[in-house]
């Protein structure tokens, strides 16, 4: 869906400061983000005068069925689909997907199809609207060989089945994922063309055709289904599908039929006595609509008053001043749409009164729908994803249920967006979702979002309704980030000089350590003797890295947070003295990384960050001899848990030692981790992959990759993981950083 995005060009330009909201707490914010004046506000009064208000039975909209709580509605939406509303008598409205037929009946339930006539439905979904957030159930009539005929329950149907014996009616239902079926009995062996009334107490008015070929004759039964068979039968003059019509209560069964030179009328049998009584409506074009209460027909046409006539004595009267159809429920009541002057138009239900007569009251406004609102907001003006596990939660407070929200989130300075559609909740109005933090997968950067929404009615009705805000993103700076979105990168190099980033998951997935995404840096690094990921050694809060080329010059390259570098910067000659450069770590407790290195006669440099990316670092200090014993040196940060940064180094046989600083540049004794080390060509100081608050270690080799989590302990200071991370790439990079 388009958004508007003028509006997020305002919700930049305002810095919009949002206040931290909770659950039913009223956002409030500037025009220029804001919806219509009245969309935010709502009023205790008005919500007091809708609890009390009949349910709106929506203008422009046909009334497709009436169930014993509640209506169902359609009309065609601008995209040309057909909206299908139900609406309870206490307000609920439920949209419900789009299907090619539906029938209502057996109390609330709805059964949805693939076919626009009912008779051809084969797929079903039934849905029982008394429970609106109950899944439908499915039941698959065409691999019976089946078609509908009536609901009878919220989990079953009358189905027509033919198999190579004949036709059958039969009860098919769903046992939890099993399909049953039974047949039923009485009827005519040659009977087909089955259709349905609405089922009253389990038992159904189907109508069908008989006969031999070319004299085929009407016929109508009533089928007990529970019991699985016939307990009346009626002629007709009519014959199968097509002629509909077909009505029953306590005391009658009623069909229609069309007579020429005569139109419309209703056949009906008295059930007691067998009489049988003609009713005639008028011509067949007339649009006629007819319904049975108790022993009295309701009927009429657009251009007369809808009227009763009893059955038994003859007896009429009008119902209502107008009328343009008229639905039985399955209590035995009937649903008109029409209207009279004391009570204007809308729907109206005409059920027995208890002086035998007929009592009409009215059960539905016909009107516009509520305009759909967005009444609170609940978005937070800044969200640490460190603090929440790495998610957000954003919710919305509508007018009403029955709606979806497309929410989209645009970083205001990459443009990059995360969209999602929001479904409407099971309960209540609040339109929650939580983000998990990425954008198509990859961790999101880190800075300010506009959050827009905009809310659609379910039915297609009225204009959307949009606003927009503005959300601070914030993480933990990452010493290894390049691309600031709070996670590892790390950079390796292949044997053609392409360097190659990868966009470590901030978290775990799985509890694995995962690459998300891959991309080229750059290329020519092949002039590169040491590449180390520095820190931030240039002022800005993501990472930078240093690179020493073949002839001693040590090169910086600033990080621009979107996983490139800006030209390279010449911080000095004379670095080809150096057999091994460890840098990233803080040495000396002033919050700024430091750098190490040991010459060839293992004296061992302390090189302290300045901050200044021009000058990185100061003059360099001692710090001992001896170091010429070992071939790889990493600075892994604070793992053991002292107030500095430490070093592990390996030994010439692959023995890996820790080295704990002290805080003035120096460091403790060292101590012995484990020996095996030796098998991988690179030990990676890789900052806090899992988000634990201790910085890790990657050591990459032809024998595999591994993560090495902190633990914190002197003694023990890795616990050693698997991790998809370069996966049969052990030997296709020269240079991991």
């Amino acid at each position: 869906m388009q958004f508007r995005s003028t509006r997020l060009a305002l919700a930049v330009t305002a810095v919009l400061a949002v206040t931290t909201l909770g659950a039913g707490t009223l956002a409030t914010a500037p025009a220029a983000l804001a919806a219509d004046a009245g969309a935010v506000a709502g009023s205790a009064a008005a919500s007091a005068e809708q609890s009390t208000a009949l349910p709106v039975f929506p203008e422009g909209t046909e009334l497709g069925g009436v169930g014993t709580s509640g209506f169902l509605t359609y009309h065609f939406g601008s995209d040309t689909a057909r909206k299908v509303l139900w609406t309870s008598y206490d307000g609920t409205r439920t949209s419900l997907p789009e299907s090619k037929g539906w029938v209502v009946g057996a109390g609330d339930v709805v059964v949805l199809g693939d076919h626009s006539w009912a008779s051809e439905m084969r797929s079903l979904t039934l849905r029982n609207m008394a429970d609106p957030s109950a899944p439908g159930v499915a039941i698959d009539l065409g691999a019976l060989n089946g078609t509908f005929v009536a609901v009878l329950s919220p989990t079953s149907v009358l189905a027509q089945v033919t198999t190579e014996a004949g036709v059958e009616l039969r009860v098919v239902g769903k046992d939890g994922a099993t399909t049953t079926s039974r047949t039923i009995a009485g009827l005519p062996a040659d009977a087909t063309e089955f259709f349905g009334s609405t089922a009253r107490d389990g038992s159904v008015l189907v109508g069908y055709e008989t006969g031999p070929e070319g004299a085929r004759t009407g016929g109508r039964a009533l089928v007990d289904a529970a019991a699985g068979t016939v307990t009346a039968t009626y002629a007709a003059a009519e014959g199968g599908r097509g002629y509909g019509g077909l009505m029953f209560s306590g005391s009658h069964a009623a069909w229609y039929e069309y007579e020429a030179g005569t139109g419309g009328v209703v056949r009906s049998v008295d059930r007691t006595t067998g009489e049988v009584k003609r009713t005639v409506l008028g011509p067949h074009t007339a649009e006629w609509y007819f319904s049975l209460v108790g022993d009295r027909l309701v009927y009429g046409n657009p251009e007369t008053p809808v009227r009763a006539v009893s059955l038994t004595t003859g007896e009429t009267g009008d119902l209502l001043d107008s009328g343009s159809g008229a639905m039985e429920a399955s209590d035995g009541t009937v649903v008109v749409h029409g209207g009279r002057a004391s009570d204007g138009e809308g729907l109206f239900r005409v059920e027995a009164a208890t002086d035998g007569g007929l009592a009409v009251t009215k059960v539905a406004d016909e009107g516009p729908l509520p305009a759909l609102t967005i009444e609170q907001v609940h978005v937070p003006a800044t969200v640490n994803l460190d603090a929440s596990g790495g998610k957000a939660t954003l919710g919305w407070t509508l007018s009403y249920r029955e709606a979806h929200l497309d929410l989209t989130l645009t970083h205001t300075v990459t443009g990059k967006e995360f969209r999602t559609r929001v479904n409407a909740p099971a309960e209540g109005t609040l339109f929650s979702f939580t983000w998990d933090g990425t954008i198509d997968g990859v961790d999101a950067p880190n800075g300010s979002y506009g959050v827009e929404v905009e809310a659609t009615s379910l039915d297609g009705t009225g204009e959307p309704v949009y606003q927009g805000w503005l959300m601070n993103v914030v993480r933990t700076a990452e010493p290894h980030d390049f691309t600031n979105n709070g996670s590892t990168d790390v950079l390796s190099r292949d044997a053609a000089g392409g360097l190659w980033r990868d966009d470590l998951r901030d978290r775990p997935v799985g509890g694995q350590v995962v690459s998300a995404q891959r991309a080229k840096a750059g290329s020519g690094w092949q002039i590169y003797k040491h590449i180390e990921a520095a820190g931030n050694v240039g002022g800005a809060a993501h990472g930078d890295v240093l690179a020493v080329d073949t002839s001693g010059v040590l090169w910086v390259h600033l990080s621009k947070g979107d996983g490139t570098f800006a030209p390279r910067g010449n911080a000095g000659p004379g670095w080809q003295v150096y057999n091994t450069v460890a840098a990233g770590s803080d040495l000396d407790g002033d919050n700024r990384p430091d750098l190490v290195a040991t010459d060839g006669a293992g004296a061992l440099w302390l090189h302290k960050g300045t901050g200044d990316y021009a000058k990185p670092f100061a003059a360099r200090v001692k710090i001992g001899p001896g170091w010429q014993i070992y071939n790889q040196v990493t600075a892994v940060g604070n793992i053991a848990g002292t107030a500095a940064g430490d070093l592990v180094a390996r030994d010439t046989s692959g023995v890996l030692w820790l080295h704990q600083g002290n805080g003035n540049g120096g460091f403790a004794p060292r101590v012995r981790i484990g020996g095996g080390w030796g098998v991988f060509s690179q030990l990676v100081g890789a900052g806090d992959l899992d988000n634990d608050g201790r910085p890790d270690m990657i050591a990459y080799g032809a024998g595999g990759t591994y993560v090495y989590r902190s633990t914190g302990v002197v003694d023990a200071p890795f616990s050693r993981r698997t991790t998809s991370l370069f996966a049969g790439e052990g030997t296709t990079f020269n240079s991991v950083a």
